[in-house]
């Protein structure tokens, strides 16, 4: 090789800006995140269900990034254990969220338009702060990509939940303040919530001691 050999240029994409997040989105990203992995299992839905995470959607351009705080990529592992994803190898998200900090401007403004340049096919702003007698504030905003239409604006909402068609559930507003959480509901309306890891093993661990109470019983009368 001659010393006027061209040099290969390295795109160098971060796996994190150092920009930390509020309790508050940490606390609510990182319920949800094994609520919607688990549900998507219990569905036998190949995905890989991530939080807090660069996504990169322009091969060459590191600027051109979000980090959603909770997302879904399809017919990815959902054992896979990445530090960033460059979506021109596994595609767009299914499913976003972004939760609205203290920039309410930022998410507000430039996160539809984020997600709509990447390729989402859905996108939920859920607003912790929003109050009912906010006037620029909406708890829920569900964007999502239409036919014919693009990435637009479907739904706008105060109340408690939201229908997710990509998750093939609802989001539902849990408690008040720092002790805000999201949910999965599920039936018709979302009524019923789906059960987290500790929670079905506690159902479980019930069901088997009712069982034991019911055969002693039965025991019992024989006797």
């Amino acid at each position: 090789m001659t010393s006027t050999a061209r040099r290969v240029h390295t795109v160098h994409y971060p796996e994190t800006d150092h920009m930390g997040e509020d309790f508050l989105q940490r606390a609510i990203a990182e319920a949800l995140r094994p609520l919607i992995a688990r549900w998507f299992k219990s569905r036998r839905v190949k995905a890989f269900t991530g939080a807090d995470q660069f996504l990169y959607w322009v091969e060459g351009d590191p600027t051109r990034r979000v980090a959603p705080d909770v997302y879904v990529l399809p017919k990815v592992d959902p054992d896979a254990v990445p530090t960033s994803w460059k979506l021109w190898e596994v595609g767009p998200p299914s499913f976003a969220l972004e939760i609205v900090s203290r920039d309410v401007g930022k998410d507000y403004e430039d996160a539809p338009a984020e997600y709509a340049a990447m390729g989402a096919k859905e996108l939920v702003l859920f607003d912790p702060g929003a109050t009912a007698r906010s006037r620029t504030r909406v708890r829920w905003q569900v964007y999502r990509r239409l036919a014919r239409r693009g990435f637009v604006r479907v739904a706008q909402s105060s109340s408690d939940r939201v229908e997710v068609a990509s998750l093939g559930c609802w989001l539902r507003a849990i408690g008040e303040g720092r002790d805000a959480r999201l949910r999965l509901g599920i039936g018709i309306d979302g009524e019923e919530l789906f059960m987290t890891e500790a929670e079905a093993a506690n159902a479980r661990a019930d069901s088997a001691e009712a069982e034991v109470a019911r055969l002693r019983a039965l025991l019992a009368g024989r006797g």
